[in-house]
């Protein structure tokens, strides 16, 4: 695969990813005063490093080979017995992740994901409903706090959600490492404490978005209002709502509602085209301070409905509630990415302390990719026969171009024909999208 059509956008692709490894080095700089000891940091960067290669499974034992060491011995004990200073990473963390893709427009965004697992002895580790799989299965769930704008998403926190069968169990938990003054905490619960950690440390942003296990919690939302921060958050049709009439359902309302209440908006611009569905809002009972309503969306050509809670401490049109539930889906994309990219759900340890910094250095593995991205957006100029620089592409690059005797002409003529075969069918998708809306 040649460069020659694009000669100039290679080289320029070329010269924005030679500095991607020394920008990785000042990610490393960052942290480096969380890790205390120099071997720990030179630790950290094989591991943040191992993290983003395109390695088939990513466990202690092959970063240990990927990365030269003789036996896995060095990052087994970073994520168990080395001094960390963990809080100060997520700090670092939260940070880093807010400062490449910039302040504007942005949004918290909370959701939990699951690992399946086999056996018993791994930390929170049950019978439990998760998303992967979408059905009861033997596994690991954790509830994570993304940070989204229109630049750029990363995840920014986590919290492993422990189930009563290990909070009712002070053995398993003293044998797993669970320090004493952890208890039982319900999944909004956690996402509570996620976001006012995220005030304390003065995160930008006048948005919340979550799905229906947070949005159905009447304290999470009364936090939030206390807080003055606006939210979209998806709730069941059974959910009732006090209305100047009286109280309804939010799936009777939608029967009720009239067809003039409906309109027309895209949720957000996709690579197949606008999702555009109907969308209709309700007045709901009034707030202490601001407006609530109810907010159902309608697909266009199914009927399917969704329904969402929302407040905000003030007026605002629908268009900014339907791009704030539009906005939720990127945390689908952040654990798509930082479970592909990262590593996220690899992990092969069993106890509190080595899962939450191997989750800790993940997500600053994927925060590095999501930065690097809006770092390329914002220098390289947009162009209509080529789409821009994706966290997987990064990825692939950081890795082909960095290889041992890489053919570089070769990588970049393939990431060209890549972003170009992108770009031709997402202007395929908008203009039959057009078409048909004739």
């Amino acid at each position: 695969m040649k460069t020659k059509k694009n000669p100039a956008v290679a080289a320029d692709i070329s010269v924005a990813a030679r500095r991607w490894p020394h920008r990785l080095n000042d990610l490393i700089h960052t942290i480096s005063d969380r890790l205390v000891r120099p071997e720990t940091q030179h630790t950290a960067h094989d591991l943040l490093g191992g993290l983003l290669a395109p390695l088939a499974r990513k466990n202690c034992w092959t970063l240990a080979k990927h990365a030269g060491h003789p036996n896995p011995h060095h990052f087994q004990h970073l994520l168990s017995r080395a001094r960390i200073n963990e809080v100060g990473l997520v700090e670092d963390l939260r940070t880093y992740a807010r400062t490449h893709p910039g302040e504007q427009d942005a949004v918290l965004i909370l959701d939990e994901t699951g690992d399946l697992k086999k056996g018993t002895e791994t930390v929170g580790v049950q019978r439990q409903y998760t998303g992967t799989a979408g059905r009861i299965e033997n596994a690991q769930v954790a509830v994570y706090l993304a940070y989204a704008t229109p630049a750029g998403h990363a995840l920014v926190d986590h919290r492993l959600y422990l189930p009563r069968s290990w909070t009712n169990d002070p053995q398993r938990l003293q044998t797993a490492g669970v320090p004493e003054h952890v208890a039982f905490a319900t999944k909004p619960a956690l996402a509570e404490q996620m976001i006012t950690a995220a005030l304390a440390a003065h995160t930008p942003t006048a948005w919340v978005a979550a799905d229906e296990v947070y949005g159905r919690n009447p304290h999470l939302r009364r936090t939030l209002e206390e807080h003055r921060l606006g939210y979209v958050m998806a709730v069941a049709r059974t959910e009732r709502l006090m209305l100047p009439c009286g109280p309804a359902t939010v799936g009777e309302l939608a029967v009720l509602a009239p067809g003039t209440a409906w309109q027309r908006l895209s949720a957000r611009p996709g690579a197949k085209g606008q999702r555009f569905y109907d969308w209709a809002l309700i007045d709901a009972e009034p707030a202490p301070s601001g407006c609530r309503w109810a907010l159902i969306r309608r697909h266009r050509t199914t009927g399917e409905l969704a329904f969402y809670r929302c407040y905000a401490p003030e007026m605002v049109p629908l268009k900014r509630l339907v791009a704030v539930a539009g906005r939720r889906w990127r945390v689908e994309e952040s654990f798509q990415q930082g479970k592909g990219l990262a590593g996220l759900d690899e992990h092969q340890v069993r106890t509190w302390c080595s899962w939450h910094r191997w989750s800790l250095f993940a997500m600053l593995a994927y925060a590095f990719l999501a930065a690097m991205a809006a770092i390329e957006a914002r220098q390289s100029p947009s162009m209509a026969e080529l789409i821009a620089l994706t966290c997987n592409e990064i990825a692939h690059l950081l890795n082909a171009l960095f290889a041992t005797d890489p053919d570089i002409e070769h990588v970049l003529g393939w990431s060209l024909f890549r972003r170009s075969h992108q770009a031709n069918a997402r202007q395929c998708h908008y203009r039959r999208q057009a078409f048909q809306e004739l």
